[in-house]
Order: structure tokens, then C-alpha cells, then sequence
């Protein structure tokens, strides 16, 4: 089966597919002929799916993604440029949790809208994993701790010493300040010698950062989780991630127990104009 096929009595052969395809499988013999795959294209092909994408007449269907596969753009649900910049600066790190645990389904529904997030090449080499139980999170945050109390015992110069001393006597005051109490947490993990996969995740973590945000639930960086799922084997075990991946990034999730009425001064940006 051909790579893609062309309904001749939609396509308009106006070229647009093959002016977005970005990896050029895609070529037009002359003005009146029909888009058509070059040599070797289901080797180079990405299955990004712009072609089908960016045909706004429908003619284009590839054999991986059927054009009924992939929904309209609804123009109508698309936020302003002023509706967008006011949910970007908004969003706040929630660090304070509601006891009440978030449904599942949205859960599955953040992860579905992160999946959208871009990777290089269209790898797609973001696994995620959903600490989903309260107490099994509370573990990985003891975890984070014994990381750091070995990590004081063996190399009391490490670069953040005081910051973790400071961490270790919180918890053993019974103050969370790894995982801040939070019901859930969403981590990602790539194969090491995936190069992009580091960014991908951290992209794909932000989408779902901001989905969150648009749903009324609240999130946070777990920095310290993260560091110790790639340093303490004991760490990287006990979350079932594979010897050859890494972790990427993780998220804490709840619902926010305060709600923050003003947008916080930022520095200015340092910028070098070429």
C-alpha cells in the first residue's frame, strides 16, 4: 500500500502538502499532476501528519492516520492572544493541596492532551507514569530523603548541602516539603540514547502543566524527585522505570487549596539581538 492516497476529486493541486511536508516524501510531477510519495518515502516519513493536516480541501489520507482520524481545528474554541497571555502569566507553582484526590479520568485526560505536545521529529518518546496512590507518593518522598541523608553522609560538599540539610530536618518534623503532600504525581521517562527525548518530556510536562491550570487543578515541579530517580538506584527501582531510560521530569498534582488573585512582577528578559 502506497504511503498516503489522493482523492483526485477533492484535491485542488495547489501544492500545499508538498510545501509543508518537512521531511520532502512528498512531489508533483508537473502543475496538473497529483501530489505522490518519492522514492523511499515510508523510510523517511515521520507520520507527522501535516499533510493531512493542512489540506484544507480533505483529499490527502495517509495509510498510518485516516483522514477521519484527525477532528477539524474548531477556530471557535481557540483562545485570543489576549486569553492566552493572561492564562500564561497566571499560572502559579501550587505547593498547598486539598485532601481531595483527582478523578482518574482527568488524570487520563491531562496525559491525552499532553500527547499533542511537540517532539523532535515526531518521536514521541515520552512514558509517563502515574503515581496515582497518596501513600505510595508519600514513599517516594521518603525516598528523595534517604537519597539526601546518603548524600550528606558521603559528599557533605555537594553543591546543595544546606538546602538539603535544611529538607531533611523538615521531614523530620513531619513537613513534606518534597512531594508538598500532593495527591498524585505524574513523571516521564525516555530512553537515554533517545537525544531529544529530555526536552520532548519536559515539553510535553509543561502542556499538561497548563491543561491543568485551564481544569482548576494546580502543579509543581518535583525537582528533588527527579534528581533522585536518575542518582539513587533504590529511587529508580521503587518507580519501576527501565535501566536503559531516564527520568524527565515530574509533576506534583492536586487540587489548589488557595486560589492566588494577583500575577507576580517577573525580571525583565536578558535578550542578545543578532
Amino acid at each position: 500500500m502506497s504511503l498516503f492516497t489522493v482523492d483526485s476529486n477533492k484535491c485542488k493541486r495547489d501544492g500545499i502538502c508538498v510545501a509543508e511536508c518537512p521531511v520532502g516524501v512528498i512531489e508533483m510531477a508537473g502543475k496538473e499532476a497529483f501530489p505522490r510519495p518519492v522514492a523511499g518515502a515510508d523510510q523517511i516519513c515521520i507520520n507527522c501528519g501535516h499533510c493531512v493536516a493542512v489540506c484544507p480541501h480533505g483529499a490527502l489520507t495517509l495509510k498510518t492516520m485516516q483522514f477521519q482520524d484527525c477532528p477539524p481545528v474548531q477556530k471557535d474554541l481557540l483562545p485570543s492572544s489576549e486569553q492566552t497571555i493572561h492564562l500564561l502569566s497566571s499560572r502559579r507553582s501550587i505547593r498547598t493541596y486539598k485532601k481531595q484526590p483527582v478523578q482518574h479520568d482527568t488524570l487520563l485526560k491531562l496525559i491525552d492532551i499532553a500527547r499533542c505536545a511537540p517532539s523532535g521529529s515526531n518521536k514521541q518518546p515520552v512514558n509517563w507514569l502515574v503515581i496515582e496512590n497518596t501513600n505510595e507518593v508519600n514513599r517516594m518522598a521518603g525516598l528523595v530523603i534517604d537519597w539526601m541523608r546518603l548524600m550528606l553522609k558521603e559528599n557533605p560538599a555537594a553543591p546543595f548541602t544546606n538546602y538539603a540539610t535544611s529538607l531533611v530536618a523538615s521531614w523530620e518534623k513531619g513537613e513534606d516539603k518534597i512531594c508538598r503532600n500532593a495527591p498524585h504525581v505524574i513523571l516521564t521517562h525516555s530512553p537515554v540514547a533517545q537525544p531529544t527525548a529530555q526536552t520532548d518530556c519536559v515539553i510535553a510536562l509543561t502542556y499538561l502543566e497548563l491543561a491543568a491550570f485551564s481544569m482548576g487543578l494546580g502543579a509543581c515541579w518535583a525537582g528533588f524527585l527527579n534528581l533522585a530517580a536518575n542518582a539513587y538506584p533504590q529511587a529508580k527501582e521503587a518507580l519501576g522505570i527501565p535501566g536503559d531510560h531516564r527520568c524527565c521530569g515530574a509533576l506534583l498534582i492536586g487540587h489548589p487549596k488557595y486560589r492566588y488573585h494577583r500575577i507576580p512582577r517577573r525580571n525583565e528578559p536578558v535578550i542578545s539581538w543578532r
